[in-house]
């Protein structure tokens, strides 16, 4: 992504989540502002009939992980967590949508994307919510600490980090210093996707790879970081994380029933929460 532009990959998975929502799986993820936020881009529901394998299946991980992540949310606020963070937050709408008037909401992204998403916000005739505070942040550049702290997050208290759709196109010293952030916080928690590198793949998953990965290099965002599960869970631990929940993409059916069908394929995506509970 050029430092002047917005994303355009989280233009795609803003209209994933849209289209999503006139699916007949559309209860995985309910999300009333996915359209609004668009504006004129906004897909219709005919698009659906247009809809290729490829494109169902992610957007069938898309809608997924963000329910997982807010699930995930629910059981941390319930726990006493009371500030929560988007990392490369793009156009999601949970600031929009936030349920608990006690939490505090930290947008982070790119200042192109983030400054992009405001005027979205005004455009489609919404009020930015008071208790979100936007953080521009240019993850390759800038400290994430530092930019926090300056926007009020407090260092001393547990947050809920959610990242999707972010970290396979960082590189691996942006991530794990990021991780390594969140893991230096006693009772912080942290949600993200990734994906396994071509050589832990099946024939089928080769496949998807390469198709999902050329699209997003057609735009001018590569996916640049691929991870194994045991490995990444053992730098997880090494970190300080002590609970670590990873989900494949196959997994995710068993997780809501008959609802994400397509999620039962074995395409080399993962949803991973770690939390450090001490």
């Amino acid at each position: 992504m050029e430092d002047a532009t917005p994303s355009r990959t989280a233009l795609r998975v803003a209209r994933l989540r849209a289209l999503h929502q006139f699916s007949p799986q559309a209860a995985l993820f309910r999300d009333p502002y996915a359209a609004a936020i668009l504006g004129e881009a906004a897909p219709g529901a005919q698009e659906l009939e247009q809809e290729d394998e490829h494109g169902r299946r992610m957007r069938l991980f898309v809608a997924a992980r963000a329910r997982l992540a807010e699930d995930w949310l629910a059981a941390a606020v319930r726990r006493g967590v009371r500030q929560v963070v988007v990392l490369g937050a793009g156009l999601d709408t949970f600031s929009l949508r936030n349920p608990y008037p006690d939490l505090a909401v930290f947008e982070v992204d790119h200042p192109a994307t983030q400054a992009w998403k405001r005027q979205r916000i005004a455009e489609a005739g919404l009020v930015e919510p008071a208790g979100t505070a936007f953080v521009p942040v240019n993850f390759e550049r800038q400290r994430l600490s530092e930019e926090l702290a300056l926007a009020g997050l407090k260092l001393t208290k547990a947050s809920f980090f959610m990242w999707l759709g972010v970290v396979p196109y960082l590189t691996r010293e942006a991530i794990f210093s990021t991780l390594s952030y969140i893991a230096a916080i006693p009772g912080s928690e942290v949600v993200f996707d990734y994906s396994e590198p071509a050589k832990n793949r099946d024939v089928a998953g080769q496949a998807a790879l390469a198709f999902y990965a050329a699209r997003v290099a057609s735009v001018g965002e590569p996916w640049i970081s691929f991870f194994d599960p045991r490995a990444l869970a053992e730098s997880l631990n090494d970190l300080g994380f002590d609970e670590i929940e990873d989900i494949k993409s196959g997994a995710i059916a068993a997780r809501f029933g008959r609802a994400p069908d397509a999620g039962r394929n074995n395409s080399g995506g993962h949803i991973l929460r770690a939390r450090r509970s001490v």
